[in-house]
């Protein structure tokens, strides 16, 4: 990969900024494409003197999109959104964005396409964000045919938004709401996701597959809460809250900035989130994901009542 001219949209986010830093290593050009460059401006230093360059575009802007891609050799999308905000819905990013990307692609040669979806992308799931996802997935493949789709379940690290989530809550409420506790997570390390698109781009005839990646183990949703209280050594008790309830208290809570939970997120919730029976993933590339206890304890300790200071 080396002098190859990757461009990585969403390369500043959270798992962006992961890849960014392996495919740096691999001495290869990189591209990071972002709304608002002076906000990425923490990824220039993960390589070399001029290795990495932020490119200003939108993806709800053709034309900006097209001159991104330009004298690119490879091309990874890894924009999302978790909840919608505004004009940022599920349809315009998720799927009008992965097209306007795919087709911009195609038009400037691009050998290589990644696109990042998640486990549970569905067109008949009754959550939107499983819809769109599912369709972003359909378009990439109508517009880019040798694209590579990249599922994963949650994804965690240093700047996650579930275990951080969980471990603020557990540290200024006396509970935790256990909605849907059986339903089955497998997370999966930011750094093993970056590595395991980094292996794409490396392996011959990946071009045109899915892969699914996912962490060693299977969680419920109960054993996930139950591990974030261990490690952030609060005490606090779990809540059962009924799905009617959950709903009610979601309809209001979905509208605010940054919303604890959301309608859509309890639908989403109802089915597991895990890897497929017989799915590529990290075996096929030859990698050991890494468990979420060899990781969480890292960040979470800043939840504990007394920090790093904790016996």
């Amino acid at each position: 990969m080396k002098g190859q001219l990757v461009t990585i949209f969403g390369g500043a986010g959270f798992i962006g900024t992961s890849v960014v830093e392996h495919l740096a290593k691999s001495g290869c050009r990189i591209r990071v494409v972002t709304r608002r460059p002076n906000n990425a401006l923490h990824v220039k230093p993960l390589g070399e003197l001029g290795q990495i360059q932020l490119v200003q575009a939108n993806l709800r802007n053709k034309f900006s999109v097209e001159a991104a891609v330009k004298g690119s050799d490879i091309v990874i999308n890894l924009v999302g959104l978790l909840f919608e905000s505004g004009s940022q819905t599920f349809q315009k990013i998720h799927v009008e964005g992965a097209t306007i990307i795919a087709e911009a692609s195609s038009a400037a040669g691009v050998k290589q396409l990644v696109h990042l979806s998640a486990i549970g992308a569905d067109a008949e799931s009754p959550s939107l964000y499983a819809q769109s996802k599912a369709a972003g997935e359909a378009t990439v493949i109508e517009k880019f045919p040798h694209a590579t789709i990249i599922r994963s379940s949650v994804v965690f690290g240093p700047d996650d938004q579930f275990f951080n989530k969980f471990g603020a809550m557990a540290k200024s409420f006396p509970f935790l709401p256990v909605i849907s506790g059986d339903t089955k997570m497998q997370p999966v390390y930011v750094g093993d996701l970056a590595m395991a698109i980094e292996a794409i781009l490396k392996t011959k005839g990946a071009s045109g597959n899915v892969y699914e990646f996912g962490g060693p183990r299977i969680y419920s949703f109960r054993e996930l809460l139950e591990l974030i209280i261990q490690v952030t050594q609060q005490n606090v008790a779990l809540i059962t809250v009924p799905m009617a309830i959950a709903k009610f208290k979601a309809f209001f809570l979905g509208m605010m900035p940054n919303p604890i939970v959301t309608l859509d997120q309890l639908r989403l919730m109802a089915k597991d989130n895990v890897v497929s029976k017989g799915a590529k993933g990290f075996k096929d590339l030859k990698i050991s994901p890494t468990p979420v206890e060899a990781i969480i304890p890292s960040y979470l300790v800043h939840y504990r009542p007394k920090g790093q200071f904790n016996d």
